[in-house]
């Protein structure tokens, strides 16, 4: 079974949900026939993409979040109760604080389960947690496949 992250921006709202569509339709399904979808459980790619798998797809989803799942933002929490019957498992790692450096940590716990890791970064600031997620899946030699956004 193939094992893939997702990993992408919180700001998905320069682009209308069919949009996103388009884009998972293009990269995300052709990998979805026999795989383990690794998603982060935040808001903007996190959430559309999780929402996205779920309602077309039969791959197994797991959302992996920092600290707890209720201290998911609500459009994230909402992503996840709509696709619960389609979740293979929910990991909370339990990090205290919720800062970048927990955040970082899930994105490696997720990275270092899966043999590709597909990026949806805005602009092109390798300082961002997409960027560093991409980077550090490099460094581990998987696979990377980069959609702009």
């Amino acid at each position: 079974m193939r094992t893939v992250t997702i990993t992408g921006s919180r700001t998905a709202g320069h682009h209308d949900p069919a949009h996103y569509a388009q884009l998972f339709a293009a990269y995300l399904a052709p990998f979805a026939g026999d795989a383990h979808f690794y998603l982060g459980g935040a808001r903007g790619i996190d959430s559309l993409a999780l929402r996205w798998l779920a309602d077309e797809t039969d791959a197994w989803l797991t959302v992996a979040v920092p600290g707890t799942l209720d201290q998911q933002p609500p459009e994230a929490r909402h992503a996840v109760n709509r696709a619960w019957d389609r979740l293979a498992e929910i990991v909370e790692l339990g990090a205290d604080p919720l800062d970048d450096a927990a955040y970082l940590a899930r994105n490696r716990w997720m990275v270092d389960r899966s043999g590709l890791v597909i990026g949806f970064p805005v602009g092109t600031s390798t300082q961002s947690g997409t960027w560093q997620t991409l980077d550090y899946a490099s460094q581990q030699g998987k696979a990377r496949l980069i959609v702009p956004t």
